[in-house]
């Protein structure tokens, strides 16, 4: 498991990072201490950090307790901000987050072929919980993306610049095997994927051939690095 860095020395140890830093898993925060206060009474937000510090990109929805790693995440440092009655604690990991072994192979044989199919559950619509979890497929294309059930298509969109694509923004041990999808504005999904494999291959899919098309497939509020 991994062990986070403390925050400030000063700073009583209150709460560690567990989880494995790497692409599949997901990180927690867990007290680790009888005067931590509660996690449910704090504010709470997560960052991706470049190796020598000099960008840190706020996590637009990473608000939660849990936070399941992306493509995007990779060879990045993960931070954390507790904050909790005016004090704050910093935690973050050990190094950058990893790579998936065989991972980028997995999705450079997918490359090749001109559209992918997913099997997926939809667990939100627009923010609203599905009740039925029936599955759905979700095409990967060189040009759009489709999400059907059966022979009825539910969203079907070229890749734009209104789209946003990532791994799901927190909460669940399932968090690894589900992602956000907005196909246009006014529209989005949460889906959840048969394993985290299957997720971070069709981010990093969409993503490759979205560029393809001169698009970023980013989350929401993503802003790139700006150049100082």
């Amino acid at each position: 498991l991994a062990r986070a860095k403390k925050g400030e020395e000063n700073v009583p140890h209150l709460y560690e990072l567990e989880g494995t830093e790497t692409l599949g898993s997901y990180l927690q925060i867990q007290p680790s201490s009888d005067n931590a206060p509660e996690l449910s009474k704090c504010s709470i937000q997560w960052y991706r950090v470049s190796t020598e510090g000099a960008k840190k990109e706020l996590i637009s929805g990473a608000t939660k307790s849990v936070y399941a790693p992306e493509p995007f995440d990779v060879g990045r440092i993960l931070q954390v901000d507790i904050i909790s009655e005016g004090s704050q604690i910093t935690l973050s990991t050990t190094g950058p987050i990893e790579p998936a072994a065989g991972l980028g192979n997995y999705v450079e044989a997918l490359v090749r072929k001109h559209d992918t199919e997913f099997n997926v559950v939809v667990t939100q619509t627009n923010g609203s919980h599905h009740p039925n979890e029936s599955i759905h497929l979700l095409h990967v294309g060189k040009m759009r993306m489709k999400l059907c059930k059966g022979k009825t298509t539910i969203a079907k969109e070229y890749y734009s610049s209104s789209m946003q694509f990532c791994g799901v923004r927190g909460g669940g041990n399932a968090a690894a095997q589900a992602l956000f999808w907005q196909p246009k504005q006014g529209l989005s999904f949460v889906l959840a994927f048969e394993s985290e494999r299957e997720r971070n291959a069709a981010i990093m899919l969409a993503r490759r051939f979205a560029f393809d098309c001169n698009i970023v497939l980013a989350g929401p509020d993503h802003r790139p690095p700006s150049e100082t």
